[in-house]
Formats: structure tokens, C-alpha cells, sequence
């Protein structure tokens, strides 16, 4: 490591005014990576640059308090160029790198929005479905709900459609962003444009129209939906669902719980019965 000639980083904030970067770690790992080598190499998305330091300060201070409750993050460091005459350490050229890789895109389309994301993970960390299955199964650099709106961007709707459907839509993720991205609405918006594409498999928009047809009909949804509770329950044993048909990637996994004998309105007009 002490020997090495490049060091290359990335950047939590890139500061115009200055053109300072600046890194947030928690164990120090950048400043052993970045100190000894002759050359440092900058690579930074082009949003991640912010005007002034007092407008990096305020978003240091709440990157740390959304990702871990802290004040401020174990090792913040601001680079400011290469070593001058009388420096101690540090490197001997400095480079920064902007990349674009699909963000101009990205405003264009209408996802502008998700470009505010600091990177803080709040919300994975209020991800029901995250805090389930982990990280890995999202398949892309990015887990969670920030990494179901990106994906898309960098590897293709047709290769990660299945991103925005892993999603329930509970809106904790927004509640808790401290930018404010809207995330339910940009998962909605790749649902929306994988169906137009005509990416959803055959049998899916088969089945949505079967539904479709029958939620327009109240009294035969009704029907369904009681006939169906009634099957699913013959099913379960102590209050869990085993197997059930066309469930099968979820019950080969784990168990379902057993529905409630009634549905909600069902429950909820009883209730309001003098």
C-alpha cells in the first residue's frame, strides 16, 4: 500500500467553490488508500457536486444522522489538490473525473429526482422487503429502494424490470429520505414503462386482465375474492400456508400465514352495525 504510484476514489461531495472533494468513511480506509500513492485518480457522478463548503457541511451533517444517528461520520476528509511546497504527505498529482454514465438521461426522462440521493441508506434501512431477502438478491451495485429506481438506468428495464415490482409501495422509504425522493412514484413510473414496452411476461398481463375484468364487477369480485379466502384457508395448517398454487417461488422459501376467515370490509361493515 505505502509503495503504491495511484490511489483512485470516488467522493461523497465535489466542491465548486474550491474544488475541494470531500470522503466519508467510518474505518479511515480512504486516507491509507488516497495519502501514500504519487497520484490520486477522482471518479464522482456529475451530481455530486455541491456550490459552496457551507453547503457540504449541511449535507455531511445529515448524511450521517440518516445512516447511522450520528453527528458526523468517524473520517470526513476534504482533498484539496495535490502536495504543496512544505506538505508532509499526500500526493503528487491529483485528478478528478467527472462521470456522466446515464444522469443526463436521467433528467431528461423524468428522474431527476432520484439524482438528489446522498447515499445515506435510510431507506434499506426501512425497506420491509430489504430487511427480508438482503441486498444481494437486487442483483445491481445498489440494494433496496434507491437501487430498484437506478438499476433500470444503468443495466436496462428489460434486464432489472423485476426491481420495481419487488417493492410493496408503503412509502417508509420517501417518509425517511432526507432529501424527500419520491421512490414509490419512480418505481410506479418503470412499472408503468415496462408495461407500455411490453416487457411484462405473457402470462402476467393475461392474469391482470382476468382481474381487471372481474374488479370492474363488484358482486363477482365479491364472489372471487370470499371463494378464494375459503380455498386458501383449507390449506394452511396452525396458522401457516405450506404450499399453494402459483405461489410457489414464495412458499419454496417460506411459509404464508394463514388469511383472516373474512375480509376487511367484510369486518369493517360489522363493526359499524349499530
Amino acid at each position: 500500500m505505502l509503495g503504491t504510484d495511484v490511489g483512485i476514489s470516488g467522493a461523497n461531495f465535489l466542491i465548486a467553490d474550491t474544488g475541494a472533494i470531500c470522503t466519508v468513511t467510518n474505518e479511515g480506509n480512504a486516507e491509507l488508500s488516497l495519502v501514500p500513492p504519487r497520484m490520486h485518480i477522482v471518479t464522482a457522478g456529475i451530481e455530486k457536486i455541491v456550490p459552496s463548503m457551507p453547503h457540504a457541511i449541511h449535507m455531511l451533517r445529515m448524511l450521517a444522522r440518516s445512516a447511522t444517528g450520528a453527528a458526523l461520520t468517524q473520517y470526513t476528509t476534504f482533498y484539496t489538490g495535490p502536495k504543496r511546497a512544505g506538505d508532509r504527505d499526500g500526493p503528487e498529482e491529483m485528478h478528478i473525473v467527472l462521470v456522466d454514465n446515464g444522469r443526463t438521461k436521467m433528467r431528461e426522462e423524468g428522474l431527476a429526482e432520484m439524482l438528489r440521493c446522498i447515499r445515506c441508506g435510510a431507506c434499506m434501512n426501512h425497506c420491509v422487503v430489504f430487511r427480508q431477502i438482503g441486498g444481494h438478491a437486487y442483483g445491481g451495485t445498489y440494494p433496496g429502494p434507491m437501487g430498484s429506481v437506478l438499476t433500470p438506468v444503468f443495466d436496462g428495464l428489460k434486464q432489472s424490470r423485476d426491481l420495481a415490482h419487488a417493492c410493496t409501495l408503503n412509502g417508509k422509504c420517501q417518509e425517511v429520505c432526507p432529501v424527500r425522493i419520491p421512490l414509490p412514484t419512480l418505481l410506479k413510473g418503470w412499472r408503468e414503462k415496462s408495461w407500455r414496452e411490453g416487457l411484462e411476461p405473457t402470462s402476467m398481463r393475461f392474469g391482470l386482465g382476468i382481474w381487471a375484468w372481474v374488479a370492474r364487477r363488484p358482486g363477482l369480485y365479491r364472489l372471487a375474492t370470499g371463494m378464494a379466502v375459503r380455498v386458501i384457508r383449507m390449506l394452511g395448517r396452525k396458522g401457516w400456508i405450506d404450499r399453494l398454487p402459483l405461489a410457489g417461488g414464495w412458499t419454496r422459501y417460506r411459509d404464508m400465514p394463514k388469511p383472516a376467515a373474512q375480509s376487511f370490509m367484510t369486518q369493517y361493515k360489522k363493526e359499524r352495525r349499530p
